[in-house]
């Protein structure tokens, strides 16, 4: 490659590390100007990227099995734009007759109208559009920049740090008189953990998306699937071999951010938490086998460390957290009539949706129970998406992401390198505990926590391929 395609290549390797470094600050980026930041960096990394005179060699196994997530996500954006284009009348009609029947009880220009779109507001499905366009732009930059182990693991890294970050500012914060959202004055939750989001629910879902990568950097670290067999003390030695000072900085940034989840009072993320360190037995007894000497290591592992958080949430106050978990509470949420809304959305307008982005415009007339309260997300990520795209749509986006995970999950199995194993370990649980998170909340609809789950699935796939050519040469 030449010096200035070098050069090119490291600008927009730490152009996106600075974008992550950006998005979780201003409020998470959930402000328009912010959003317009991610977008714009987006479009100037895509440009560099393509400008390049000599592009990154392609890993030739990872490129090829990323051809149907290429035809997904770009069938999902061509689907977009058939939501977006005005179409004549009577195609509105025949393919999307609830739009059109809307159209006429609400448009008072509807008689004079020859062209409307599928989605209600079209212009909101455009705002949203390109927004989840610069997610996936960033998302594509991983995969063909980010290729070597040390520019995976300065991207862990850096993720780690801003986990820890996020959880030690809003620790900080909570012993505050005046608590602040870092650059605004904090109104809401004041006796929870925030750090620089506004909710305490999308600051745990960050957290969960990071945890899961720090442990899976730890476990590569000190490659732990390879030394199975080694006695406590052996394990002991390999763990100050490895870089004891870098290792206890990981380990206590896994706790930093832990107690930054307790401390949210969030109930899906305690959940979520207990679940992180289920789901990495889970995987170790697929990976170790079934055998009994390493199912019972796991298990008394397991133990251990479920009793040890529940010692740490019992000393630092979990009755704030199971007084969120009573029924009394539960019912008094509004969820469930947002998750009702959602699907009398997507019972209407089945399969193109009524238009990314229109859910809070439409929640209003849809909306049942007799409140005043308006709504903007379905707390449910996945309802709200499926009655904004519909069937069709809702295909497109849940089939690409699903592919790249199920992908990774399965060359993850094949591997036998120490490191990979524990990095793309660390990528899966992230990614299963987000998805599980976000059937309880809009987690997916929050510009740093998108931004976040889109590279954190890219560097799932890159991580999990990483060296397989070389494998399979030695095998051979």
């Amino acid at each position: 490659m030449h010096r200035e395609d070098h050069s090119a290549g490291k600008i927009i390797e730490f152009g996106l590390l600075a974008i992550l470094i950006f998005s979780p600050l201003p409020a998470a980026s959930v402000n328009e100007w912010s959003i317009l930041v991610i977008q714009l960096a987006a479009l100037i990394l895509m440009a560099t990227y393509l400008l390049l005179k000599e592009k990154i060699a392609d890993h030739g196994i990872l490129s090829r099995s990323l051809k149907w997530p290429r035809l997904l996500f770009v069938s999902f954006f061509l689907f977009l734009l058939v939501q977006i284009i005005p179409l004549p009348k009577f195609l509105i009609k025949v393919f999307s007759s609830q739009t059109y029947s809307y159209r006429s009880h609400f448009s008072i220009d509807f008689p004079t109208q020859k062209l409307l779109s599928i989605s209600i507001i079209p212009g909101h499905t455009l705002q949203e559009g390109l927004e989840m366009l610069s997610y996936v732009l960033l998302g594509f930059l991983v995969i063909k920049i980010v290729t070597t182990r040390r520019q995976i693991m300065r991207m862990f890294s850096v993720l780690i740090v801003l986990g820890a970050f996020e959880a030690l500012y809003g620790l900080f914060e909570l012993t505050n008189r005046h608590p602040r959202i870092l650059f605004y004055k904090k109104v809401h939750t004041l006796d929870s953990v925030t750090g620089t989001f506004v909710n305490r629910n999308h600051l745990s879902g960050y957290l969960e998306m990071i945890i899961p990568l720090a442990i899976g950097l730890m476990i590569a670290r000190i490659d732990l699937f390879s030394i199975s067999g080694s006695s406590w003390k052996e394990k002991l030695v390999r763990f100050s071999e490895k870089g004891l000072a870098v290792n206890l900085l990981i380990t206590m940034a896994i706790i930093l951010m832990s107690l930054g989840i307790v401390f949210s009072k969030s109930r899906s993320g305690v959940t979520i938490l207990v679940l992180t360190f289920i789901l990495f037995f889970e995987f170790a007894i697929l990976n170790f086998g079934v055998s009994q000497q390493r199912k019972k290591w796991i298990k008394i592992f397991l133990i251990s460390s479920l009793l040890v958080i529940t010692v740490i949430s019992l000393y630092i106050g979990i009755g704030a957290n199971i007084e969120r978990f009573s029924l009394d509470n539960l019912l008094r949420e509004q969820r469930p009539a947002y998750w009702a809304s959602a699907l009398r959305i997507f019972s209407r307008f089945p399969f193109f949706g009524s238009g990314l982005g229109t859910f809070g415009s439409l929640y209003p007339d849809v909306e049942q129970d007799g409140t005043l309260v308006r709504a903007f997300h379905a707390h449910n990520d996945y309802l709200e998406y499926l009655a904004e795209l519909g069937f069709l749509g809702m295909g497109l986006l849940l089939g690409g992401v699903l592919f790249l995970a199920i992908k990774s999950f399965l060359v993850w199995r094949e591997r036998r390198h120490p490191e990979v194993k524990g990095l793309a370990l660390g990528g899966l649980v992230s990614i299963i505990c987000i998805l599980i998170h976000s059937l309880t909340d809009f987690n997916l609809h929050i510009p740093a926590n998108m931004l976040l789950f889109s590279v954190v699935v890219s560097l799932t796939i890159v991580a999990s391929f990483y060296r397989w050519s070389e494998a399979k040469s030695r095998e051979k």
